[in-house]
């Protein structure tokens, strides 16, 4: 369980969002909404303890996030903006090295399979720089299905997908969250997905 309990954030001498309070439970989707600068990339980088909240407390399973550690960062999985992955390296072994990094090692055949099912069949072996900003999109994307977080932390995860990406992205979360997972995500467009969901709105104090 993630709970959060009257988060505060500042960013130079503006203050984003105060007041923010929020628990997801196994099961539970939170979706993170507001206009762009209301600091919504800021609080999902304070879920995953890249950064601190002026005030306020992030809890996990019952405990403060600062005191979690190691434990904490096996069980969340973090997509921010950015692909985060090597243009001059293979899908297949972005893959492996992302999942080296988070102790979670993988195969080239695990790899290849969650790739097929992000419709990426027959692209395993090139060089990412040579596939679209949709195609990179979905190898990021993969990490998810690879992986073994309980949390996922997806900032904009829809952007530069078409149609079907979107679908694709829906299909994982609702088997994510159907299994027991949590998930807290920005978008600025619906996601259709029939596990329970939770809103929160940056820029106001808002519970959820």
């Amino acid at each position: 369980m993630l709970a959060v309990n009257d988060l505060y954030c500042v960013k130079g001498e503006r203050a984003l969002f105060s007041g923010i309070s929020f628990v997801v439970r196994p099961g539970e989707m939170l979706h993170v909404q507001g206009p762009n600068g209301s600091g919504k990339t800021s609080l999902l980088r304070m879920l995953c303890g890249l950064s601190a909240p002026e005030q306020g407390e992030i809890l996990w399973q019952n405990r403060p996030l600062r005191k979690e550690g190691s434990a904490f960062f096996a069980a969340v999985a973090y997509l921010g903006h950015q692909n985060a992955i090597k243009d001059e390296l293979s899908a297949v072994e972005n893959l492996r090295i992302a999942t080296a990094l988070t102790d979670q090692l993988i195969s080239d055949t695990e790899a290849c399979r969650g790739l097929e099912a992000m419709g990426l069949a027959g692209k395993e072996d090139l060089q990412t720089k040579v596939l679209s900003q949709g195609q990179r999109r979905r190898v990021a994307l993969t990490r998810l299905l690879v992986n073994k977080s309980s949390l996922w932390l997806l900032d904009e995860p829809l952007a530069a997908l078409d149609a079907v990406g979107v679908a694709l992205v829906e299909k994982m979360l609702d088997k994510h969250l159907a299994q027991g997972g949590m998930a807290v995500v920005t978008t600025h467009q619906p996601l259709k997905v029939s596990a329970v969901t939770k809103s929160v709105h940056l820029g106001l104090s808002a519970r959820a």
